[in-house]
């Protein structure tokens, strides 16, 4: 049963972090990349959205 609850967790935050794409101010095509990127490795794709992805105009230093 622990994994059932871990997949539903993995799964609405995939869902979470496609949409934050979908919504961000990205180019169309890093917009594409992102999401196929998230649901091809559910976990991996995440994590690197996560530390990677698309900021909305936010600056890095």
């Amino acid at each position: 049963m622990e994994y059932g609850i871990l997949g539903l967790i993995i799964l609405i935050a995939d869902i979470y972090a496609i949409y934050q794409v979908l919504t961000s101010g990205a180019s169309g095509l890093s917009k594409i990349i992102w999401s196929v990127v998230i649901i091809a490795l559910p976990v991996i794709g995440l994590l690197a959205w996560l530390i990677f992805g698309p900021r909305g105009g936010e600056v890095r230093v």
